[in-house]
């Protein structure tokens, strides 16, 4: 058992570490053969071979366990110190930057609604339940409030959790036609692989006269808008159900993993879903004091954006300021 002692006390890896373990402890190791020896020694012998076994067995357990746990802070150290990061260090790095990949993708979504004569407005992020909800089509108790989970302060003020207050705020100050997005930050009650508390949307608005909106014009703008950011992409509208609009649809585009093939991404569907819209619901107008109008209203997450055109697997991984990721978009 001596060399055992001694292979243990030289491993200079975890994996050296491993295979001794196997070696010693597998079924068909150095410890099982020895312990199938006791067949053959006398009845009187038995209880010594045995008991001096097991004291190896423990000893070489314990032998391992320390190497095991020296081994893996090693190699720990060893990782920190190849990707510490020095700040008090100059660099000429330092002197070149770029954009966060979700702020590249917001400014690329900004730029083509320009391009079609929308405006952008932006509001505050802390909003009442009136903006934020009741002028939504979403009074009091109303079961879509649960699809958002939402920070509440006092008095009914709360966090925004959509840009749909700011579209709410321009009806109410402007008269229509309206041509106008709302990109900014919003927040919710959510966090795991595709979800964080805070994030980053783009809705956009367009009213006029009763008669001259129509979905048609939404599906034509959205499908261009799409292509525009994606590429050659299908693109598919399903009926689905958002309050503040009636009819709604969410929009799909072919994977742009698989190519529409099918893969683990897009649930081996093809379709990827992008972002819901729909023509505005009278209640809406209603809460705003528009009369004789139309519009449709869209809207869509930029880290969703960011993530399909970087290929980036992990929300969160926007968010944790890991130069590795961030140093691609330099």
């Amino acid at each position: 058992m001596k060399e055992w002692y001694e292979k243990i006390d030289s491993a200079a890896s975890l994996e050296q570490i491993e295979e001794i373990r196997i070696a010693v402890f597998g079924k068909k190791g150095i410890l099982a053969a020895e312990f199938a020896k006791m067949k053959q020694i006398p009845n009187e012998e038995k209880a010594a071979f045995a008991k001096e076994l097991n004291e190896h067995k423990q000893k070489l357990n314990e032998a391992l366990g320390m190497k095991k746990e020296e081994l893996a802070l090693k190699a720990l150290e060893e990782a920190m110190k190849a990707e510490a990061i020095d700040v008090t260090l100059y660099s000429p790095k330092s002197a070149s930057g770029a954009l966060h990949p979700v702020m590249q993708t917001m400014d690329r979504i900004v730029e083509y609604f320009v391009s079609m004569n929308f405006s952008v407005q932006t509001g505050g992020m802390v909003e009442d339940d009136f903006h934020n909800f009741e002028a939504l089509n979403l009074p009091k108790y109303h079961p879509a409030r649960d699809m958002q989970d939402t920070f509440y302060f006092k008095d009914e003020m709360l966090l925004r959790t959509h840009t749909s207050p700011v579209q709410i705020r321009t009806m109410r100050s402007t008269t229509p036609p309206i041509r106008m997005i709302a990109p900014g930050a919003v927040f919710r009650r959510d966090y795991d692989l595709t979800h964080t508390p805070m994030f980053h949307q783009v809705e956009g608005l367009l009213v006029d006269k009763e008669g001259k909106v129509s979905f048609a014009n939404l599906k034509f703008i959205l499908e261009d808008f799409l292509k525009y950011m994606f590429g050659e992409v299908d693109v598919r509208f399903r009926p689905s159900f958002f309050p503040f609009t009636e009819p709604s649809a969410e929009v799909d585009i072919s994977c742009v993993f698989c190519k529409g093939e099918g893969c683990r991404v897009c649930s081996h569907t093809g379709w990827l879903e992008v972002l819901g819209c729909g023509i505005v619901d009278p209640n809406v107008f209603e809460a705003v004091g528009y009369k004789n109008v139309s519009g449709y209203a869209f809207g869509l997450g930029v880290e969703r954006f960011a993530m399909l055109i970087h290929r980036i697997g992990d929300l969160r991984s926007l968010f944790e300021g890991d130069m590795k990721l961030l140093e691609q978009f330099a």
